[in-house]
């Protein structure tokens, strides 16, 4: 707690004396409660959607026209209400929505009919989203448990270019024909599915008090590129079951292929960090897990051409981050690299890895841990290398691409995450008090 004011102490005293000149007594309450506060309790980092002739596929199409997008997203704390946030970061027209819902989802699309709520915009069903621009709904009352999953339907009358998305979502969504944002169940074809997110970058909920929450910016191994599908079994979902208890939300700021010092399947780290961690409302504790695209991507397919960075140009990078996180009062934990030796066998990246490659990762891993700039480290390459080849993921951690950790190396990375050192005080309870005069009886 901050130490009081001179002026609060000037004014405290005053009340003492003026108590005891009248012979009133002093009774000390606690404050009232603090208002109800919204927090970031989900998010999918927007991405420009790139090019057919990129090495992977976008797993959208290039635009939708009477159709309805339905995903679903498990949230991290919950709350009384919540709004949801659509983006049209990379557009360069104006998109709109002809209606939108939120509902408790079923299997295979469905939502509980019970729960189905209009989302509105400014009391309009319908909205704009300007280009480069994003929108924040009107608050919804549906009251939304912790870890629960909530269901998202948008429904797009016009010609709409896909833009913007976010490409792993690790969960399936559905796009379907017409307005059936408000329909109980999906009528589905097997084309239907998809794994992208469409316009949907978050949700946030309100609380009782003002709660916290840390935000992971992170690359595929955050992302959850290898997690099992419709699971929530990434590791920020993991480090979420940890911290909702505590009242403190986790948002993952991932984003599959995503680097420090250079655009790639998304912006660089300091482009985006205002978007994605510092607009987060709520905001108080980055983990920053970037670093291994910059490192092998020069090389390979993605960057055949490409420079390499030095020591000092990532340091450089991670430097700035703390910089511009700590300039925002943002509490900013460092994670190391993790092994990688064998990556990506049998795919056009099966040059990601290079020895050379890896003493640079340690170089960086060993002033992650020594160089005193970021307020707390977790050593993923020390929880997650194999004992007796410490370039490889342990065989129980591995998603079998010896780069990605499986379900149970996420696992294992959440629990490593001192809680305290990420948040410190985390079970403090709030202490408060407030000077009251009582009449003298």
């Amino acid at each position: 707690m901050k130490k009081p004011t001179t002026s609060l102490l000037s004014r405290a005293s005053a009340v003492l004396i003026l108590a005891l000149a009248t012979g009133s007594t002093i009774a000390f309450a606690p404050a009232m409660a603090a208002p109800p506060a919204w927090v970031a309790t989900w998010q999918a980092s927007p991405q420009q959607v790139w090019g057919s002739d990129f090495l992977f596929p976008t797993n959208v199409p290039p635009a939708l026209r009477s159709e309805t997008v339905r995903q679903v997203a498990r949230i991290s704390l919950g709350g009384h209400r919540l709004r949801i946030v659509l983006s049209n970061t990379y557009g360069n027209q104006p998109l709109t929505v002809g209606k939108a819902t939120v509902a408790q989802p079923k299997q295979r699309g469905g939502v509980i009919t019970d729960s189905l709520r209009t989302v509105t915009f400014g009391g309009r069903e319908g909205a704009n989203i300007l280009p480069g621009a994003t929108l924040v709904s009107d608050p919804v009352a549906l009251p939304v448990s912790s870890l629960a999953q909530v269901a998202v339907s948008l429904y797009l009358p016009d010609t709409t270019p896909v833009s913007t998305f976010h490409w792993d979502g690790r969960q399936t969504g559905w796009i379907v024909p017409g307005d059936q944002t408000s329909a109980p169940a999906l009528k589905l074809t097997k084309a239907d599915g998809t794994t992208a997110r469409p316009l949907l970058t978050g949700i946030q909920v309100e609380t009782e008090q003002a709660a916290r929450a840390v935000v992971v910016l992170g690359d595929s191994i955050t992302d959850g590129a290898t997690a099992s599908l419709d699971k929530d079994s990434r590791w920020p979902d993991f480090l979420a079951a940890r911290l909702a208890p505590h009242g403190v939300a986790v948002v993952n700021a991932g984003i599959s292929g995503a680097r420090l010092l250079s655009d790639g399947m998304g912006a660089n780290a300091l482009a985006r960090l205002d978007r994605d961690v510092l607009a987060q409302p709520g905001v108080r504790s980055l983990i920053v897990t970037l670093g291994i695209n910059d490192i092998s991507w020069p090389g390979t397919a993605f960057a055949p051409d490409a420079r390499r960075p030095t020591l000092d140009d990532l340091t450089a990078g991670y430097r700035q981050l703390v910089t511009q996180a700590h300039s925002h009062g943002v509490r900013v934990i460092g994670a190391t690299l993790t092994p990688f030796e064998g990556a990506l066998p049998g795919t056009p990246l099966d040059n990601y890895y290079h020895p050379d490659k890896d003493v640079l990762r340690q170089q960086v891993n060993d002033w992650i841990r020594h160089g005193d700039v970021f307020d707390a480290v977790i050593d993923f390459d020390a929880v997650l290398r194999d004992p007796h080849h410490p370039a490889r993921i342990a065989t129980r951690y591995d998603s079998g691409d010896h780069l990605h950790p499986g379900d149970e190396g996420n696992r294992a990375m959440a629990d490593a995450v001192n809680l305290e050192a990420l948040l410190p005080g985390l079970d403090a309870p709030p202490a408060d008090i407030s000077l009251k005069i009582s009449p003298a009886r």
